[in-house]
């Protein structure tokens, strides 16, 4: 007897890809160019002790804006004297990040954490692809920011045998170009959220704004984001 031919009676199956997603500028220009890539995108956002909820309200947001499947993770890292959760720690001003030097908003081990939680919900979904928005370019000096880091992990995977794939994107790329490929895919960057702060508003201060203003002003329009928070006020 024949095999019976049902390729007309089922719909074609994506490829998925879990996409680690925070709802900044870069993360979420990573998200936008997996979907254009066509993958089924399955987002993880972490809650991981940051002084403000704001990032996790603003990924939570657009992941039901583009009526995507995600997931909260909520992790400890009680050790952590990082800026961006202990609250004794400023968080930095910098007028320039010399080479070499690691700021105290860098998180020892994040990204590490992040990619084994991503790497076994890939595994439990079947996913064969994990997207991250690191970037080499801008925060050279976090060392799992970085090329090497990357390689290294990719050895994980296939010590792993597990068939999944590291993609970041724009790991190589200048923030006026993740914003002009951003603005191809058209992302909603009105939407996003860079600034280590908590606030209403984008503080203007911090590193990340002042990468993302430089971005901006280098690609020659204005910040959509600020332009609509600002609005508001």
């Amino acid at each position: 007897m024949g095999k019976r031919n049902v390729i007309g009676n089922c719909k074609q199956m994506k490829k998925k890809a879990v996409v680690l997603f925070s709802g900044g500028l870069d993360s979420t220009t990573v998200l936008y160019y997996a979907l254009s890539k066509g993958y089924e995108v399955h987002c993880l956002i972490f809650d991981y002790g940051q002084k403000h909820k704001k990032e996790i309200k603003t990924a939570s947001k657009i992941a039901k804006r583009l009526n995507l499947d995600y997931n909260i993770i909520k992790i400890t890292i009680p050790w952590c004297k990082s800026s961006l959760v202990d609250k004794s720690v400023k968080i930095p001003e910098h007028k320039i990040i010399k080479e070499g030097y690691v700021p105290t908003t860098y998180v020892p081990g994040r990204n590490t954490i992040f990619l084994s939680y991503a790497v076994s919900y890939a595994e439990t979904i079947k996913a064969r692809a994990i997207f991250l928005g690191v970037n080499a370019v801008d925060f050279s000096s976090y060392p799992d920011c970085t090329p090497s880091y990357l390689n290294a992990m990719d050895g994980v995977l296939k010590a792993l045998k597990n068939n999944i794939k590291i993609i970041a994107p724009i790991e190589k790329m200048s923030k006026n170009g993740i914003i002009k490929l951003g603005l191809r895919l058209k992302v909603p960057y009105q939407y996003t959220w860079s600034c280590y702060n908590g606030k209403k508003i984008p503080c203007g201060t911090c590193d990340s704004c002042k990468l993302r203003a430089k971005g901006f002003e280098e690609v020659g329009i204005d910040d959509p984001a600020i332009a609509k928070k600002s609005s508001r006020k």
